[in-house]
């Protein structure tokens, strides 16, 4: 029953993906950012999509599992307070900057914005390194949830498989318009799905207020912030959420935008989304404390997964699974067409600009990328065995390492070439260090007050941007008023 659910899901989705691509225009505009046409709850069902993966579903209960309900507050919260900012006063001037100047790909914005072709390189290189651990999510949450819900009928590779391919058809197909259909019709899904669930099994645990009670009286410190989330590591967890600034995919989806106003539904209805879906996973994940106490490290990935078939087999089983896949396939599918686009508009395109590119030369070479990426994320996510929140926390820091790029292109006239470059250095190589030195625990902090790493690396690539900006000379008078003409730096 679960496994014809599933499949039947995976199906309405290829539907809708095909359905997409009729009104396909056959531009490379067209392909990757819908020719700048979406609509306002569109934008909002897939920016909301697309930043909910397999971290908010399976990671956020998993590490609620262990650490307790002060995870909603270390990433939900600060999400709900600074992502709505970032849309506001980040991704309107970038879909305005786009929209006059062409720009497809942040690559592209950022090398026009410093006239750098090195710095165009040296950050497609960072944002496909930084991004992979992302995909990496969602292939693994996928192979895990189908395996676990359907009791092994589909083994772990076969789901991860089945995914991949499902969203590499698509985002073949339909492009950035498909993917956003897909995303509405995804997004709709796991959330409504993820209420119901909620409510069945608490509903089974005798209520919400009894089921807390059974946690109380077996591991309280879940229901506080106790030692387990120091004061400084809950305060410095806000910088995380800056990440939203830098992702390639959500850079894409901006770009999309019908008009500035288009933003404003996102900046108000994210919040309200976002505490839709945490507080349930939250919540699930410390309650399966109370018929599944012995889930150790990675195991507890699964914990939500468990419980959905402990507490609702059958036909809420299967739906939830079909859940489970809309919030995995609602990012992998942007994410990787978003490195897709980069890779043909920023190396192809740019490097091979002496080659005549055809408009269809241009999407296949997308499309390619966009199978490459999949399947090496595919063949990672069987070697490694890591915890979802983990791999998330670490993706997150790198890119919130790299705002401050995305603040001072916007915002600061003076910044230069050599500062840029010096910046993106600088976060990938802390990156680089603190994640070695941690053994990627998301968890690692630094001395006793319980800094986390991403502090430091924003603070150091921060530094970096400002002090080599002041000490080389300043750009020339047209990236200025490229960038911060009327248009550039007008308001909401």
């Amino acid at each position: 029953m679960v496994t014809t659910i599933v499949l039947a899901y995976l199906l309405v989705v290829l539907a809708i993906g095909t359905l997409s691509h009729r009104l396909f225009r056959g531009t490379s505009e067209d392909y990757f950012v819908a020719s700048r046409t979406i609509g306002p709850i569109v934008l909002l069902m897939t920016l909301f999509g697309t930043n909910m993966t397999a971290f908010a579903v399976l990671g956020a209960s998993g590490e609620a599992y262990h650490v307790g309900i002060g995870v909603f507050s270390l990433v939900g919260s600060a999400a709900a307070l600074i992502n709505p900012v970032i849309f506001l006063f980040v991704g309107t001037r970038l879909w305005r900057l786009g929209r006059r100047h062409g720009y497809l790909t942040q690559v592209g914005l950022f090398r026009d914005r410093w006239e750098s072709r090195s710095l165009g390189l040296l950050l497609f290189v960072a944002l496909v390194g930084l991004i992979i651990p992302y995909l990496l999510i969602g292939v693994m949450g996928a192979g895990l949830s189908l395996e676990a819900i359907t009791d092994g009928a589909i083994p772990r590779w076969a789901g991860s498989l089945v995914v991949c391919a499902v969203v590499l058809a698509y985002v073949w197909s339909g492009g950035l318009r498909g993917t956003a259909w897909v995303n509405t019709f995804q997004t709709s899904v796991f959330m409504s799905l993820g209420i119901v669930t909620f409510a069945v099994i608490v509903d089974k645990l005798g209520g919400l207020t009894t089921a807390m009670a059974l946690v109380a009286a077996t591991t309280p410190d879940l229901l506080i912030r106790g030692d387990a989330i120091t004061p400084w590591q809950f305060l410095t967890y806000t910088c995380i959420p800056l990440s939203v600034g830098m992702m390639p995919h959500m850079f894409m989806h901006w770009l999309s935008a019908r008009s500035a106003e288009t933003f404003r539904l996102s900046v108000v209805a994210f919040p309200i989304c976002l505490a839709v879906v945490w507080l349930p996973s939250v919540l699930l994940g410390v309650l399966g404390r109370i018929d599944f106490p012995d889930l150790e490290g990675t195991a507890a990935n699964s914990v939500l997964i468990e419980m959905v078939g402990h507490y609702a087999p059958g036909v809420l089983g299967g739906l939830l699974a079909a859940g489970v896949c809309a919030a995995i396939m609602s990012s992998l599918d942007s994410q990787s067409l978003s490195l897709g686009t980069m890779f043909t508009e920023d190396i192809v395109r740019h490097y091979a600009a002496g080659h005549r590119w055809s408009e269809r030369h241009q999407i296949r070479l997308g499309r390619a990328f966009v199978g490459v990426v999949l399947a090496v994320t595919f063949v990672l996510a069987q070697i490694l065995d890591q915890s979802i929140f983990a791999l998330a926390i670490w993706s997150f820091s790198g890119l919130a390492a790299l705002f401050p790029l995305v603040a001072a292109a916007l915002f600061w006239r003076r910044s230069t070439r050599q500062g840029a470059i010096a910046c993106v250095v600088c976060a990938v190589s802390s990156w680089v260090y603190f994640l070695l030195r941690s053994g990627g625990d998301p968890g690692y902090t630094l001395g006793e007050a319980g800094v986390m790493p991403v502090v430091v690396m924003v603070a150091i690539s921060t530094a970096a941007l400002i002090g080599v900006s002041l000490l080389t000379p300043p750009p020339g008078p047209r990236a200025i008023e490229k960038f911060f003409g009327s248009v550039g730096c007008r308001s909401v």
